[in-house]
């Protein structure tokens, strides 16, 4: 499993760069960024602009990857990040992606691994959490979407994947829903720094 952390969004609805908002002391870039240190997957790569590379501490283990072309979209940092990914014919038919967002400061390593057991029982299928009936990030891709993935264009992301292999999708009941929160705009922070 590869985990790909997407932290080269513009922040439109914030006003400011959200990622450098402080959270327990810690921007959420970087509270991402730690949590996709004790990720148990085989590779981990950081997708995120070269200035707030220098605002982070990176860890031993995490690949670094500059989108330049954030105003792209996102899916410039999903092909950025796939493309870092190497390994024989073997490995990739064995590979999957899991796509995190660096917005979502509750997520914990338990969270997580509810979606990597449940992708480790259904390899061929597409893993994505469902809160109020929506589907949210995380989202697991297997290597069978490569292509797709690296064609994708805009800011659709991998929600146009998702939306036309319903068939080939599971989506899972968080145990901890509360945990799933995405911050997007002033409000959704002064929610979470007040709670």
């Amino acid at each position: 499993m590869t985990t790909i952390l997407l932290a080269a969004g513009l922040s439109q609805r914030m006003g400011e760069d959200k990622l450098l908002l402080s959270f327990h002391g810690k921007s959420l870039l970087q509270n991402a960024v730690d949590l996709l240190s004790n990720l148990p997957v085989y590779k981990r790569i950081l997708v995120t602009t070269d200035a707030r590379s220098k605002q982070i501490v990176l860890p031993p283990g995490i690949q670094l990857c500059i989108n330049s072309n954030p105003h792209i979209g996102q899916s410039e940092s999903i092909r950025l990040g796939i493309e870092r990914t190497q390994g024989d014919s073997s490995d990739m038919m064995k590979e999957a992606y899991l796509f995190l967002n660096a917005d979502q400061p509750h997520l914990t390593v338990d969270d997580i691994l509810q979606l990597l057991t449940i992708a480790n029982n259904n390899q061929d299928m597409i893993i994505f959490p469902v809160i109020d009936e929506k589907p949210c990030s995380p989202t697991i891709f297997p290597s069978c979407y490569r292509v797709q993935l690296l064609n994708l264009s805009g800011d659709d992301g991998g929600r146009v994947i998702r939306n036309a292999n319903r068939e080939h999708c599971i989506a899972v009941t968080p145990n901890t829903p509360g945990n799933f929160t995405d911050v997007d705009n002033k409000e959704d922070y002064n929610d979470l720094i007040n709670s």
